[in-house]
């Protein structure tokens, strides 16, 4: 027994993807076909997608938002938890990962719940917020430029309902965010960011230790 988090090695993570993960087969595909790219680290693990997918489910999403879509993967699997009239809009700048994202989208068929926007994400969520949309979300995950998460955040939690969830990605950076003697922009920003989430009484907080450090806030009022 402990009542720390176990550290996962290969063997217990093999494990717990045999057990636990319920992968379709286009999700599969896509996790392989990212593997082999020069920025595979990027894209978040299966049990990670299954959780992310399990929480849209649970709190009924309609309506969300991705902010850092790479090659897919979390946007399909949040798109599979959404119904069919559900919408999750998708921000990325790059056309060439996101061009992997549109075929694995279409090949599951959830394509049509998926309006991706490319250009800075700032741009789209401020865009959302003027046409009306604000607290009309209901799930929202932040995965792009670490030293941009404070304004997503800020954004995305105009954007969503009383109860709706903002998740953010790598919040614990491995491990980086804990040495002070790592000055660097990008962990500078991340240790900033949760210092702001533990103390923002606007949101429940719950961070875990899942993939890079998962942390879930939910939007109070």
């Amino acid at each position: 027994m402990s009542n720390r988090a176990i550290r996962l090695n290969d063997t217990i993570e093999a494990y717990l993807r045999q057990v636990s993960v319920r992968e379709t087969d286009v999700q599969r595909r896509l996790r392989a076909e990212t593997a082999s790219l020069e920025h595979a680290g990027m894209q978040i693990g299966p049990e990670q997608a299954q959780f992310m997918r399990f929480l849209a489910g649970l709190i009924g999403a309609r309506y969300a938002i991705e902010v850092g879509v790479f090659t897919g993967y979390s946007a399909l699997s949040v798109a599979l938890a959404l119904p069919e009239d559900g919408q999750l809009i998708a921000c990325d700048v790059s056309e060439e990962w996101t061009s992997i994202a549109r075929r694995y989208w279409s090949g599951a068929g959830v394509a049509p719940k998926i309006r991706l926007r490319l250009g800075p994400a700032l741009d789209t969520l401020e865009g959302l917020i003027r046409d009306g949309r604000g607290g009309t979300f209901d799930f929202a995950f932040i995965d792009a430029d670490k030293t941009g998460y404070d304004q997503y955040y800020e954004r995305c939690l105009e954007l969503l309902r009383p109860g709706g969830l903002a998740l953010a990605d790598n919040v614990l950076w491995s491990g980086q965010v804990a040495d002070e003697r790592d000055r660097s922009d990008d962990t500078l920003a991340l240790r900033a960011f949760n210092a702001k989430l533990r103390d923002d009484a606007r949101i429940d907080l719950c961070m875990l230790p899942v993939g890079d450090g998962l942390t879930i806030a939910r939007k109070l009022g």
